[in-house]
């Protein structure tokens, strides 16, 4: 429980980030034009925030850091989603500066996107583990 509440504070802080970075480095550069930068903050604060603020509830009560398979969850989901963001603001940035953005950059975000989407899996089987037995004594 304590870990998904430091990735919730963890995530609060990176979205409020984004969002005064984004804002930030597009006047400073007086950028108007479109850019990834726009949704890492929503992003952040959805995937990151809002998803573990959710598990909160969901893992006191049916006991989800009790089986094997929540270790698994925490680790890839947040790894997907770290790639995710990541990818999504050195891209952001390249537009802003007005870089040319490498092609291998869709690879790497399609590595979060594949990720993430693989913790969500593990998530659903980690649920159904939950609700169809009892969890193990700690």
């Amino acid at each position: 429980m304590r870990r998904i509440l430091y990735a919730f504070l963890v995530y609060t802080i990176l979205g409020l980030l984004s969002g005064f970075y984004y804002r930030e480095l597009t006047v400073a550069h007086h950028f108007t034009g479109d850019t990834q930068l726009v949704v890492v903050h929503t992003h952040t604060l959805i995937l990151g925030m809002f998803m573990h603020l959710i598990l909160l509830p969901i893992t006191k009560i049916f006991k989800l850091s009790s089986y094997y398979l929540f270790n698994w969850f925490f680790i890839v989901y947040n790894i997907g989603v770290l790639t995710t963001i990541g990818m999504m603001f050195t891209k952001g940035t390249y537009q802003v500066l007005g870089l040319a953005v490498p092609e291998s950059f869709a690879g790497f975000a399609g590595i979060g996107h594949t990720t993430l989407t693989a913790g969500f899996i593990l998530l659903f089987f980690l649920l159904r583990n939950a609700i169809v037995k009892d969890p193990k004594d700690e």
